[in-house]
């Protein structure tokens, strides 16, 4: 048994069963991969890494699969597919999701590769089955719920520790209640006692307050463009096997790679976001403004880097120096929890008029952006409002940039 001090946790206890994958490289290589990616250019405190998210997920799971009732095997399963549920990650975690499913052919949930090729004698000493976890991280096993669903311990554990590492004060969720208050059966799997309703409606509306002030603040958007088009231009030096390398790297040695890349346009954008000499807005426009169905699932990096192409051109700039930002819209939060009334299980949809209402706002908190040097942002957003149709920005959309 090892116990491990964490800040937002208090003290976990790591079992001796699970004490192998914990020392295990790929996830020791999570201390070194920044959970919120480039979010510490804006909250310097938010440096806290992948590793100790998984250490507290796990923690979160056990105490729910202990709350549940389930036996020792499937304990032992829950927490190991917890601390292992972000290996799949690449180097500053969702800033190069993009390159993992574009040019890899999977997402970081996709983990069996990583479990059947790499870890299985290790888990296989534990008795546990690889195939099991990735069933529970991808979304398939029984009790997937628990760390993959729509009030997992995952996002329990983010939210309160990115609030925490960001001094953001949004991230208000109370685990010990929501897990008392999960309960399972054979008919519906998870589903949430009437009692933990107003908890269940307080962590909706942490990951909606969140969701502009910390995960798609502009400045880690830019950032993460940044470094999306830095790896592009190293992998069209070295060749495409370097997508498969670089999301296996940690974040030091995909900066290093970066900065001794062959592609000079790599090291200069590297180098500035280093420096935090970053790219600026010169559009940054929501819904109402463009043709939102065009975009309702988001563009691939090749198709942003075609649209920069034709900017850039119309600009008369440079093309590595304009950047495409149009991420799909934010996800309807739908509590496929069933809820418990009065002896009846009913969506949440159905009880709490809140959700309605949040998800409302998500929707308003969608934003196309295009970025440019300092110096050229009138040239480039007029070319971009060409180009894509924009519409011209009200004095109030003025007023956010």
């Amino acid at each position: 048994m090892k116990t491990i001090k964490d800040p937002v946790h208090g003290h976990v206890r790591v079992s001796d069963d699970l004490l192998p994958l914990l020392d295990a490289p790929h996830v020791q290589r999570l201390r070194y991969v920044r959970q919120l990616g480039f979010s510490h250019l804006v909250y310097p405190g938010a440096n806290h890494s992948r590793f100790e998210h998984s250490v507290g997920t796990m923690y979160l799971a056990g105490s729910m699969a202990r709350e549940l009732g389930l036996d020792a095997d499937d304990c032992l399963l829950t927490e190991a597919a917890a601390l292992l549920h972000d290996i799949g990650h690449g180097p500053f975690s969702h800033a190069t999701e993009p390159l993992l499913t574009e040019f890899c052919g999977r997402g970081h949930d996709d983990i069996a590769p990583l479990l059947i090729e790499d870890l299985a004698p290790i888990l296989s000493g534990a008795g546990l089955d690889p195939n099991e976890i990735a069933a529970m991280v991808n979304g398939t096993h029984r009790y997937a719920g628990i760390i993959h669903g729509d009030l997992d311990v995952d996002r329990m554990d983010y939210l309160m520790r990115d609030a925490h590492y960001t001094g953001v004060p949004y991230g208000t969720v109370d685990p010990d209640r929501l897990i008392h208050s999960i309960a399972i059966n054979d008919e519906y799997g998870l589903y949430l006692r009437e009692s933990g309703i107003h908890s269940a409606e307080s962590l909706l509306l942490a990951r909606t307050l969140m969701r502009p002030s910390v995960y798609y603040h502009h400045v880690s958007r830019i950032a993460e463009s940044m470094i999306l088009l830095a790896g592009l231009e190293h992998a069209t030096a070295v060749g495409e096997g370097a997508y498969h390398e670089m999301v296996r790297m940690n974040d030091f040695s995909f900066i290093a790679a970066l900065l001794s890349s062959p592609s000079d346009e790599a090291v200069t954008l590297t180098q500035r976001i280093l420096d935090r000499h970053l790219y600026k807005r010169a559009i940054y426009v929501g819904q109402d403004q463009v043709n939102a169905e065009g975009y309702r699932q988001g563009i691939s990096v090749v198709r942003s880097r075609e649209i920069a192409g034709e900017i850039a051109a119309e600009a008369g700039v440079d093309v590595t120096t304009v950047l495409v930002d149009i991420p799909a819209f934010p996800s309807e939060m739908r509590m496929g929890v069933r809820v418990e009334d009065h002896y009846d299980l009913k969506s949440l949809e159905e009880i709490s008029p809140l959700l309605t209402a949040l998800n409302k706002a998500r929707r308003g908190q969608w934003r196309l952006g295009i970025y440019t040097l300092p110096g050229q942002q009138n040239a480039v957003a007029d070319a971009a409002g060409r180009i894509l149709s924009i519409k011209k920005p009200t004095k109030q959309d003025r007023l956010i940039l």
